[in-house]
């Protein structure tokens, strides 16, 4: 019997390993529990990705599309009359008063970089990202200090389960942007 043309295949093994680690933890993550929970022989899993890293990069590509993705579909940079900082932080609100688990889950993938290498860049493609997207509205070095300023809000509310602020990210967030426009940066 020859092999059946599937596909969808990889797409359900990277869905399945979000799954795995979303419940488990990244120390769960197997190549056989990724094609238990995928429901696919597990040759499947070593087929398309030949290491839990490369599995794990695929995860995290697609996990970090949701902060992101709120940030570019954001209409805070088109329209000049807007304030960004009070936007930014209301898109944070909203991000961070979703499902919590995908919440912690993006964060799992993104700071499992910190003790596998071969995820960093895909670490750093979502950093730049949403820098290039910010700084469209200010400029790089402001960009990014938005971003680590969003990223340390978010690890904050997330590791203390303080409630977030959105009034103190808001105003955090306009010192930033002020500091920018200081610097000869428009606002």
């Amino acid at each position: 019997m020859g092999r059946r043309y599937d596909p969808g295949r990889r797409q359900r093994i990277i869905d399945a390993a979000i799954r795995v680690v979303g419940r488990d933890g990244i120390a769960g993550l197997s190549h056989r529990t990724v094609a238990a929970e995928a429901d696919v022989p597990l040759g499947s899993t070593t087929y398309h990705f030949a290491s839990l890293d490369e599995l794990l990069v695929a995860a995290l590509r697609q996990t970090n599309e949701g902060f992101a993705a709120a940030v570019r579909d954001s209409d805070v940079l088109a329209d000049a009359d807007r304030d960004p900082a009070g936007e930014l932080a209301r898109l944070m609100g909203e991000w961070l008063g979703g499902e919590r688990s995908g919440v912690e889950l993006e964060y799992e993938l993104y700071l499992a970089a910190l003790r596998r290498p071969a995820l960093r860049p895909v670490a750093a493609e979502w950093t730049d990202g949403v820098t290039e997207v910010l700084a469209r509205r200010s400029d790089p070095v402001t960009a990014r200090a938005l971003v680590a300023l969003m990223d340390g809000i978010c690890l904050q509310v997330l590791l203390t389960d303080a409630p977030y602020d959105e009034e103190y990210a808001r105003e955090m967030l306009t010192r930033i942007l002020s500091a920018g426009a200081g610097a000869g940066v428009p606002p």
